[in-house]
C-alpha cells in the first residue's frame, strides 16, 4: 500500500554538537531530506521526551559523545531499534562501537592495521622497538589518543593506568608512518554504492598527550580512491556479521610497510559524511535516507 503521509525521520544528534553547530552537515542534510519528500526532526539521542515511536526511521548521525557513555548508548539504539526503524541496526550499533571488531575483520582475511587489545589487569606489554599508538577500544574523535616512541614507555604506561582506571580496554597499534605522507583516506558508502571519499592528515602530533584535545580531521581534501582501495573497502564491508543492510559505511585506509592499504577504522555508526566536501552527494543521501523511511 503506499504511503499517504510524508514520511517522519529522525536525525539523531547530541547535545553538544546540537548548541555548538559542530555538525556542519546537520542542518544541511535535514533541509535536503525536507525537500525530498519527508518530515524532519534533529532530535538528541538521549532526550527522554523524545518518541521514537513517532518517527518511520531513526538515522544515527552526530552522536559524538558515545564513545564516553558506550555502554547507554548500546542500550539506548536496541530501544529505538524496537520502536522504529534504526540506521544502521542496533546489532551493528552494538558490534561496532567497541574496535575489537578489526580483530574480527582481520579473521575474515580483511587486511587491518595490526593491532593488540589490552584490558584492564592486563600487563603493559608494549612495543621496544618502534613507534606505536595507545587508544581506547571505544573512541571516536582521537579521544585519549596517542603517539609514543620506545623511549616514552614511562608515559604509555601512565596512559593505560588512566583508562584502566577508568574500565576502558586499550589498543596498541604500530603508527603508520604511511600516514605523514600519504595521509589517511576515508571511502563513504551509502545505500550500498560508494559515494565519495576524502584525505586527511595525521591526527596524532609527536609529544601531543593523550589527554589533550586534537583536531580529528586535519588537512581534508577530497580523494579519488584507487581500484585497489575499493576492493579492500568493499571487502571490509562484505566481513560485517550477519550481511545487515547498512544505510551508510565509512571505510577508514591507511597503507601499510608494503604500501598496501589496510583497514584502520570501519565506522558504522556515526561517521562524518564530509558533505560539505562533496555538496552534489547531498540529494543522493537525502534520497537515500527517504526511500529507507519507506520500505
Amino acid at each position: 500500500m503506499a504511503r499517504t503521509a510524508a514520511a517522519r525521520i529522525a536525525l539523531v544528534t547530541c547535545r553538544e554538537v546540537r548548541d555548538s553547530g559542530y555538525d556542519r552537515d546537520l542542518p544541511v542534510l535535514a533541509a535536503a531530506v525536507e525537500q525530498a519528500g519527508a518530515d524532519v526532526a534533529v532530535v538528541c539521542w538521549d532526550d527522554p521526551a523524545v518518541d521514537w515511536d513517532g518517527f518511520d526511521l531513526a538515522v544515527i548521525r552526530s552522536t559524538w559523545d558515545y564513545s564516553w557513555r558506550a555502554a547507554e548508548f548500546v542500550a539506548w539504539a536496541e530501544r529505538c531499534g524496537a520502536r522504529t526503524a534504526l540506521a544502521n541496526p542496533a546489532d551493528v550499533v552494538r558490534w561496532n562501537t567497541d574496535k575489537r571488531y578489526l580483530g574480527d575483520l582481520a579473521a575474515a582475511g580483511v587486511p587491518v592495521v595490526d593491532t593488540r587489545y589490552l584490558a584492564p589487569g592486563d600487563p603493559a606489554d608494549l612495543p621496544a622497538d618502534r613507534e606505536y599508538v595507545v587508544k581506547p577500544a571505544s573512541g571516536a574523535g582521537a579521544r585519549y589518543a596517542a603517539r609514543y616512541t620506545p623511549e616514552e614507555h614511562e608515559a604509555a604506561v601512565r596512559h593505560l593506568e588512566r583508562m584502566h582506571t577508568e574500565g576502558l580496554t586499550a589498543m596498541v597499534q604500530p603508527y603508520v608512518r604511511s600516514i605523514d605522507t600519504a595521509g589517511e583516506r576515508a571511502l563513504q558508502f551509502f545505500g550500498g554504492r560508494f559515494l565519495h571519499a576524502i584525505r586527511k592528515g595525521a591526527v596524532l602530533e609527536p609529544g601531543t598527550a593523550y589527554d589533550e584535545d586534537k583536531v580529528p580531521h586535519p588537512n581534508l581534501r577530497p580523494w579519488e580512491p584507487t581500484p585497489v582501495e575499493l576492493a579492500v573497502a568493499e571487502r571490509a564491508l562484505a566481513a560485517v556479521p550477519g550481511e545487515p543492510d547498512l544505510l551508510y559505511a565509512r571505510v577508514d585506509l591507511v597503507d601499510g610497510d608494503d604500501g598496501a592499504p589496510r583497514v584502520m577504522e570501519l565506522e558504522l555508526v556515526e561517521p562524518n559524511f564530509f558533505l560539505f566536501l562533496h555538496p552534489a552527494s547531498v540529494p543522493v543521501v537525502a534520497e537515500a535516507v527517504v526511500k529507507a523511511a519507506d520500505r
